[in-house]
């Protein structure tokens, strides 16, 4: 799988979730930072090919202190391959979610480029990844301890139930209580959903 998205696309994704006052924050990473970053998200240094995942589902207590939230459910797998041609380590997203008060699970993807990590706001770290076609982007952070992944949202176009692109109309915009998701880090089984090539999820299901 060739994951053609570069730098420029991905920038422009992070930049375009951030907000106004902290685009100038914004820089791209030095190489030591941006490998010790893909370290902690694959849980160490990945080879050819990695996989992370992470997931939360709102109890009702959660979703009752913020009666704003659309999203009950939310899974994101993050997968890193080296390309055979440039030998860069490429990073992708793929994200799955069920709404609070619509029937469907719905699905995003896109790529995160090969040196798409970017430092803002002090010294956090921030993977911005975009949908082709201007179809928004996330931009993926992780928590000190490494076990959560920190989600940021502007607007992003999905999909409802593997619907074809040409259906694909749906985007879900940041609402009050949207635009930030903490997601727990799991065993890659549970992103198993998200994966619709088989020999991907036999890879996937190895790890």
């Amino acid at each position: 799988m060739k994951l053609a998205l570069v730098l420029p696309l991905a920038l422009s994704a992070l930049v375009g979730t951030a907000h106004a006052d902290e685009a100038d924050k914004v820089r791209e990473t030095t190489k030591a930072e941006a490998d010790a970053f893909t370290a902690r998200v694959y849980a160490g240094t990945p080879g050819d090919k990695a996989y992370a995942c992470f997931v939360r589902r709102y109890d009702s207590e959660h979703l009752a202190r913020h009666p704003k939230q659309k999203v009950a459910a939310m899974k994101l797998l993050v997968s890193a391959e080296t390309d055979k041609e440039d030998k860069q380590l490429h990073n992708s997203f793929r994200m799955g979610f069920r709404y609070r008060h619509r029937s469907g699970d719905f699905d995003s993807s896109g790529s995160c480029g090969s040196h798409a990590v970017l430092l803002s706001q002090g010294d956090e770290v921030r993977m911005g990844c975009g949908v082709d076609c201007e179809g928004g982007g996330i931009e993926v952070a992780l928590s000190k301890d490494n076990k959560s992944a920190i989600v940021r949202l502007q607007q992003i176009r999905v999909w409802q139930n593997n619907k074809p692109d040409d259906e694909a109309e749906h985007a879900l915009v940041a609402g009050a209580d949207d635009k930030i998701f903490r997601l727990g880090r799991t065993d890659t089984s549970e992103c198993a959903s998200l994966v619709t090539d088989r020999k991907e999820l036999a890879a996937l299901r190895h790890k």
